[in-house]
């Protein structure tokens, strides 16, 4: 639970010490402040009683005030006090006189007289009670009231310094919890391992009679943006149980021992609120494995690791307590924390395949105002390789342009504007002469040409642009038809031979080559080295040559020599040039046989900027674009020169990475 709901809000919340005591200071300062600047009183004078008579007598008296002295031991010993009104020339002048002694009934009756009957008052006589109520309690409060002060000063300041042990977990009740399985989409699999907590936890007895016991731990692992903290947050929802959720940071401190203080507290809390689930995000900032790194371990991180992994499953149980974790960096976690025990479960959630995608663009489609020519299908097709949180974005995106364009509802095209500006980034109209589209143009065509001729159906050209994006000044992208868990020897040809194809049409019509095509040189290269030295794809056989890639905080050897001979790195590189080489060359050789359609293609794309894989296949089999082109710019667009300097990429293929 958090900070504020500690035990000095139990009944109300907690009168801040500080400040109260400020509030005293200012008004203590400000009775002082008013007392001296007021005017000092006129000089009182002590008279005797016979002279105050006298007075009587003479009409000099203003105003009188009687009241008995009890402590002079007589009931007719008087103190009077008053003001005279002295007759001079100054005729507003007042004394303030005071006296005391014994007086008749008759002096008394002679003094009531002398004065107006609303200028003359007698006061009752002061008993022992009274003189402590108006001299002795005043003093009493005002000292209890600052006794008060100094002890809550003392007690928050105490208070304060061992706050740093509180948990800082998070509790979501029942009351509040509404997230479900229902919300949950694209990982189906890691829900009905879930669904396992939820039936132990709503129907205990029916696995314990059986002399089964719940998992007390689950790691979910998986790329960010899956959905791991919204279906762990579901489990709970589901249970109708307490939820402490908390980040694995927030147990780490710049003080030692202040981390291991917090999961004490949060398992302390945890167990007071039985069966109850906590759920650490991101618990390799905790987890870590200890003793890695260069110069040794963080002691505040190890000891609070060591105090997890006690409370966890130590010499005291833990029952009723599940702990939840998620992190897409289970490969650093300490061995101890993922034994069974602890964290007796792990449960991948990976990245939607085509129907989990389908799945999760429909359940955030529901508030969004879908046009009916939104097809969910088609969008999850184009968005291979992306997560739930992806998906949601792409839909954000697509009506923030929806908007930006008046539109009532989002259309297909926001959609897929959308999805071109999250994976390639936004249009920029660059200013470029003709030359420069021309080349662009080519190279692009070239792309396009090859992958369509080269395709069976698993690829094809979803569509092709010379307007820049991001750092390329064009590119031809792909929609694949299927999820693909793996990809063969003639995929990967295929692929490499279509990077080539920009660089193959670039120089067929400049007749010479640029740096346009670096970023496609790397992606063929990079895939080639992988078929040789991780998947066994050549004639140096089925051995893998890749170099070590162990990082340097895991706390692994660093100098590891290399796996093989110079020799053999000489074949590698042979190898690895074989196949760019011989890629290059089919290219070269498709392109040439389709040299008119290579042609027509580049010209289109002058004249459109942007075709889609309908034209491309139209021109490959009769020549001509049959279909419409929409949203076609009137003629070729004039653009202004830029300066010369480094060409940018000119084209990159928008496929997926084989796996």
């Amino acid at each position: 639970m958090s900070q504020d709901n500690n035990e000095d809000d139990k009944n109300g919340s907690r009168v801040n010490g500080r400040s109260l005591l400020v509030w005293v200071v200012l008004i203590a300062a400000v009775a002082l402040l008013v007392n001296y600047s007021a005017p000092s009183p006129a000089p009182v004078q002590k008279l005797g009683v016979t002279q105050v008579l006298s007075l009587a007598k003479e009409g000099k008296l203003k105003t009188l005030n009687v009241k008995p002295d009890p402590a002079a031991g007589s009931d007719s010993w008087y103190q009077v006090e008053g003001e005279l009104l002295v007759k001079s020339e100054a005729a507003d002048d007042k004394t303030r006189f005071t006296a005391a002694g014994r007086l008749t009934d008759k002096e008394f009756e002679a003094l009531r007289a002398a004065v107006p009957k609303e200028n003359f008052k007698e006061s009752p006589a002061q008993t022992g009670l009274t003189m402590f109520l108006y001299n002795v309690l005043p003093t009493l409060l005002v000292s209890g009231v600052v006794l008060y002060m100094m002890y809550r000063f003392l007690k928050n300041s105490q208070k304060g310094a061992m706050q740093f042990a509180k948990s800082r977990a998070r509790l979501n009740s029942t009351d509040r919890e509404t997230t479900t399985f229902k919300d949950v989409a694209g990982c189906d699999e890691a829900k009905e391992e879930v669904k396992e907590i939820v039936d132990f936890l709503r129907e205990p007895k029916r696995f314990t009679k059986m002399g089964a016991s719940i998992p007390k731990g689950i790691l979910m692992v998986g790329p960010p943006g899956t959905g791991k903290t919204l279906l762990a947050r579901a489990v709970a929802g589901e249970a109708k149980v307490p939820f402490l959720s908390i980040s694995g940071s927030d147990f780490v401190e710049m003080f030692v021992g202040v981390g291991a203080a917090r999961v004490r507290d949060t398992f302390d809390q945890a167990r007071k609120l039985a069966p109850c689930i906590i759920f650490i995000d991101e618990i390799d900032a905790v987890g870590r494995q200890r003793g890695a790194g260069l110069g040794g371990g963080n002691d505040e991180r190890e000891q609070t690791l060591n105090s997890l992994l006690v409370e966890m499953d130590g010499f005291d149980g833990q029952a009723g307590v599940i702990v939840i974790a998620a992190t897409n960096r289970s490969d650093v976690l300490d061995a101890a924390l993922l034994r069974p025990g602890r964290f007796d479960r792990q449960v991948f959630v990976d990245l939607p395949d085509l129907r989990g995608r389908e799945a999760v663009l429909a359940v955030h489609a529901k508030r969004f105002q879908l046009a009916p020519s939104v097809d969910l299908l088609r969008i999850a097709r184009i968005t291979t390789g992306m997560s739930g949180a992806d998906l949601a974005n792409l839909l954000n995106e697509a009506a923030l342009h929806a908007g930006r364009r008046n539109r009532e509802k989002v259309e297909m095209c926001d959609v897929e504007e959308a999805r071109d500006k999250i994976a390639h980034g936004r249009e920029r109209r660059k200013g470029a002469d003709q030359e420069d589209l021309r080349k662009t143009a080519y190279h692009e065509a070239g792309h396009a040409l090859v992958q369509a001729v080269l395709d069976d159906g698993t690829l094809p050209v979803h569509k092709v642009t010379i307007i820049p994006r991001g750092r390329a000044l064009g590119m031809a992208m792909f929609m694949p038809t299927k999820d693909s868990f793996g990809s063969s020897k003639t995929w990967l040809t295929r692929f490499i031979c279509t990077a080539m194809a920009g660089r193959v049409g670039e120089r067929v019509i400049t007749g010479d080559i640029s740096s346009g095509a670096s970023q496609d040189i790397k992606q063929a290269t990079r895939m080639a080295r992988q078929m040789v030295c991780d998947w066994g794809m050549s004639d140096l056989g089925p051995i893998s040559y890749n170099e070590n890639t162990d990082t340097v905080f895991l706390g692994r050897e660093i100098s590891r020599t290399q796996g093989h001979s110079d020799e053999t790195a000489r074949r590698i590189d042979v190898a690895v040039a074989q196949i760019v080489n011989e890629q290059f060359a089919m290219a070269e050789k498709i392109i040439a046989e389709h040299a008119d359609a290579h042609r027509k293609i580049a010209e289109a794309l002058l004249e459109h900027e942007t075709l889609d894989g309908i034209h491309i296949m139209e021109i490959l089999k009769t020549g001509a674009i049959q279909t419409p082109v929409v949203g076609s710019p009137v003629g070729n667009p004039v653009r202004e020169a830029t300066p010369a300097g480094p060409a940018p990429e000119t084209g990159t293929q928008a496929s997926p990475t084989p796996a």
